[in-house]
């Protein structure tokens, strides 16, 4: 029996921007999620930000973005021992096979490697998104019990996660 491919993350490079860039959500998550096309070069142009691939193997099979202060993702001033996570999503035809549990788990380790300062995981889910609720949950997030409004999409949890 052949092992599977591995599956882990690293910063979008030149050679993995165009595979990112094609990425896409299924039909009915726009509202939650913005697709790499439309957040990547932001995310490339703001120095507290890094826009990361997720891997199986070779293949850019997802993208989420880390932001470097949570502050500008919650608004709250103590969250300066937190990082912010922005746009997780596996792109639509590698959804339903059990991968984004295990993205989750590359997203966190890579943190614990590259970000050893930092305390906390931060983010917010629309509060309609029952299935990133349930992954966000399964991977030890929290809810706050604040709900953010900025959204462009409705209210969303703000949730958290220790990071060790």
């Amino acid at each position: 029996m052949a092992a599977s491919p591995d599956l882990h993350v690293c910063p979008v490079t030149s050679a993995l921007r165009e595979a990112v860039l094609r990425l896409r959500a299924r039909p009915g998550q726009d509202g939650f999620v913005s697709p790499p096309a439309r957040t990547l070069a932001d995310a490339e142009q703001c120095a507290g930000s890094e826009p990361m691939a997720i891997l199986l193997g070779v293949t850019p099979i997802g993208y989420y973005r880390i932001e470097h202060s949570a502050r500008g993702l919650t608004g709250l001033v103590d969250d300066a021992d937190a990082l912010g996570l922005r746009s997780f999503q596996l792109d639509a035809s590698w959804q339903g096979r059990g991968l984004a549990m295990r993205a989750m788990e590359a997203l966190l380790s890579d943190l614990a490697q590259r970000h050893p300062q930092a305390r906390r995981l931060l983010l917010t889910v629309n509060c309609d998104n029952a299935a990133a609720l349930a992954l966000y949950r399964r991977a030890g997030f929290a809810d706050s019990g604040t709900l953010y409004h900025g959204g462009r999409s409705g209210p969303q949890h703000l949730l958290w996660r220790a990071l060790p």
